[in-house]
């Protein structure tokens, strides 16, 4: 591509979607093209139509999902699935209609089995159950990265699939009810700090920011158990503040956790997730993964002008007995580096100036108990991470608290 592409970026206002088009923007590349969720409905198919009508993308990075951590995905898991299913087969679709060069789509390294082998290679992908807390995600994350390989192989595109492990760092999601680990742990240890401080007008700053809903069972004068919806904000009464707080396991000087916290983790700060991708983007071709002797095997019939015919393929690439199974083209994206989730919190606990208690709920699932990725391939491709967690943390942190002064 040259600098004159233009190029969509969808979720262009999201952790990663807008590392991804500040990173394009700093390599020279300016004719970007976003939608916000009100001005593009990507589960809308005639609607995603129009767009690529009107706009004619030489280029997509599919950066739009539907996300949360571990009590979102239990919560909603018919959306998890059907929402991320919608955007993906409507972009994916529209995007081969319309000719589209080049085509990056994001996922999660959630696509592994619960069990799979440490560290984690592309090919273990399938290869057993998933983690069942977040199911719905990871069978859309795996239809969509399969929707690239299959339309590469079958039409000849260059559709590329990333799998970034968990990400965190500006622009992140920091809702309580459905944001990913650390960014939920930092607010909580945040918000604990304040309430011990007495810093009501810090507090009521981050509330009028990011309000807060919490579903919570109350006994009625008649001894009845029922389901009271409160969502609090800055103007909220100090009460329900912290009625709703301690729902999330937010008190004074004191904050609960979620599991054991022995899970370990992996963790990539979003601007080397973005420094990834437009590295992939830009440098790298469906050729480059799986071969390009297998590559040039694949034949498409040929009209009498001599163009292409991507809609009457002579031979799929899968079903090519000499290529034999052609599958796992996605990329793993991390640092290859853990820390369990108390340790994580300790980085937390340090970077906010906590003083207090951090409790772990062991009644509360953990997840899978390690999610750690192989690298390797990603390396051998010429990208290595820059950031280490150490300094992530600080770095989120001072973001975090930049976002509500």
């Amino acid at each position: 591509m040259n600098k004159d592409s233009k190029i969509y970026v969808a979720g262009h206002r999201g952790l990663v979607g807008s590392a991804i088009w500040n990173n394009l923007l700093q390599r020279g590349y300016t004719n970007l093209v976003g939608r916000t969720h009100k001005e593009l409905d990507l589960t809308n198919q005639q609607a995603v139509k129009k767009f690529f009508d009107e706009e004619k993308p030489d280029a997509v990075v599919l950066a739009a999902a539907f996300v949360g951590g571990i009590m979102a995905n239990s919560l909603y898991r018919a959306d998890f699935i059907m929402m991320n299913m919608k955007m993906q087969c409507n972009v994916i679709s529209e995007a081969y209609a319309h000719g589209v060069k080049k085509l990056l789509f994001l996922g999660s390294t959630c696509i592994y089995p619960k069990n799979a082998p440490q560290p984690m290679k592309e090919d273990c992908l399938l290869s057993s159950e998933l983690e069942y807390t977040n199911e719905e995600y990871a069978i859309a994350k795996i239809a969509g990265l399969k929707m690239c390989e299959s339309y590469n192989l079958q039409y000849g595109t260059n559709y590329i699939a990333v799998m970034p492990t968990n990400l965190y760092g500006p622009n992140d999601n920091f809702h309580l009810e459905n944001s990913h680990v650390m960014p939920a742990m930092m607010r909580k240890v945040y918000l604990a700090k304040l309430i011990h401080d007495g810093n009501w007008d810090a507090i009521r700053k981050d509330l009028t920011i990011r309000p807060v809903g919490a579903n919570i069972k109350e006994t009625t004068d008649n001894g009845q158990q029922t389901t009271v919806r409160y969502v609090i904000d800055g103007n909220s009464s100090e009460e329900e503040i912290l009625k709703v707080l301690a729902w999330y396991g937010i008190e004074n000087n004191k904050v609960n956790l979620w599991g054991t916290g022995k899970p370990l983790r992996e963790f990539l700060w979003s601007e080397d997730m973005a420094d990834a991708s437009v590295h992939v983007l830009l440098n790298v071709d469906f050729k480059d993964i799986i071969g390009i002797e297998k590559y040039s095997s694949v034949h498409y019939g040929v009209a009498a002008d001599g163009v292409v015919d991507r809609n009457h393929s002579t031979g799929r690439g899968g079903a090519i007995p000499s290529l034999g199974e052609i599958r796992n083209c996605h990329i793993n994206v991390g640092t290859g580096k853990e820390l369990t989730i108390r340790e994580l919190s300790e980085l937390v606990v340090k970077a906010v100036g906590f003083e207090g208690v951090v409790e772990f709920d062991i009644t509360k699932p953990d997840g899978t108990m390690r999610k750690l990725i192989d690298v390797s391939k990603l390396h051998s491709l010429g990208w290595t991470h820059k950031v280490e967690i150490e300094d992530g943390v600080q770095k989120l942190f001072e973001w975090y608290k930049e976002s509500i002064e």
